[in-house]
């Protein structure tokens, strides 16, 4: 005898199972780690869209420091750590690519979960959160 309930939870437990499977996506990006244990990759201001970010809401985090459209090569050495709260003297590349004079900067990072930080230099102060790489425009998808 087929019970009405059991068909129910059967044909829910199917379509649901299919649903999971069509908006599934596999992460092969690295996993968080790095001066600020974060998820490598591109970060982008809070309240931006992750499919067309401008050039100034866009930080790049590989690791070793959070470069910039326009910096390469970033290298944080914390002075400062206090629970997620990190005092840096952050070293790039003053160009995009290429060559270009190198600078320091001295910043705050805090970082909230492995998926978002705070930076904070000189009095500006903005929030970014991790893209993932599917949802960012193709010329930013190689970057890492």
């Amino acid at each position: 005898m087929n019970h009405p309930v059991s068909g129910i939870a059967a044909g829910l437990a199917l379509a649901l199972g299919s649903a999971a499977l069509a908006h599934a996506s596999v992460d092969t990006s690295p996993k968080p780690g790095g001066v600020y244990r974060l998820k490598p990759g591109i970060y982008v201001a809070r309240d931006i869209g992750c499919d067309a970010p401008t050039n100034a809401a866009i930080r790049l985090y590989d690791g070793k420091g959070i470069g910039t459209a326009h910096t390469s090569a970033c290298r944080a050495t914390v002075r400062k750590r206090r629970a997620s709260t990190y005092t840096v003297d952050q070293s790039c590349i003053d160009a995009g690519s290429g060559p270009g004079p190198r600078f320091v900067q001295r910043q705050q990072v805090v970082v909230r979960d492995a998926l978002t930080f705070t930076q904070v230099i000189g009095k500006s102060r903005t929030t970014y959160r991790y893209c993932p790489v599917d949802q960012l425009p193709p010329g930013l998808r190689n970057v890492l």
